[in-house]
């Protein structure tokens, strides 16, 4: 299993709304692993996530889709977003050779306030991720 470097990566979190699709966009156009994700129980696209990305160039997340519809032994890592996603990504990975990690970040959509308050929620997630996705996956360029 190949952890350090792994070549793909899935992004778990609870409604893959937020958090995880922002993540694997960060990382999917950094390059340097395969990065997809999943949420514990799909939601509905979050459209101040996808506005975030836009404003740094980057495609909005697709339609949310749950981990169950995923083959799990194809990842060399599932990083976990939230609690309730790293205990999920625990018990579905028991039997396999599939690395977990769990990165504490924000839930932007339990910021209150004007738009302009959320939005900067939402861009301190962003700007985050995109810092832990440096740090944890570097690129050789």
């Amino acid at each position: 299993m190949m952890t350090d470097h792994p070549r793909a990566v899935l992004f778990l979190c609870n409604r893959n709304a937020i958090r995880s699709p922002m993540a694997a966009a960060l990382l999917g156009h950094a390059g340097g692993a395969r990065a997809e994700s999943a949420g514990i129980t799909p939601g509905e696209p979050d459209p101040m996530s996808g506005a975030v990305l836009e404003e740094i160039g980057l495609s909005p997340p697709g339609a949310p889709r749950p981990v169950e519809a995923l083959k799990l032994g194809r990842f060399d890592l599932i990083v976990a977003l939230s609690p309730q996603a790293q205990h999920r990504a625990l018990e579905l990975t028991r039997n396999l050779s599939v690395a977990v990690e769990f990165w504490q970040v924000a839930d932007p959509s339990l910021v209150d306030g004007s738009r302009e308050q959320r939005l900067a929620a939402y861009r301190a997630l962003r700007d985050d991720l995109a810092g832990k996705c440096k740090d944890r996956f570097p690129t050789s360029t």
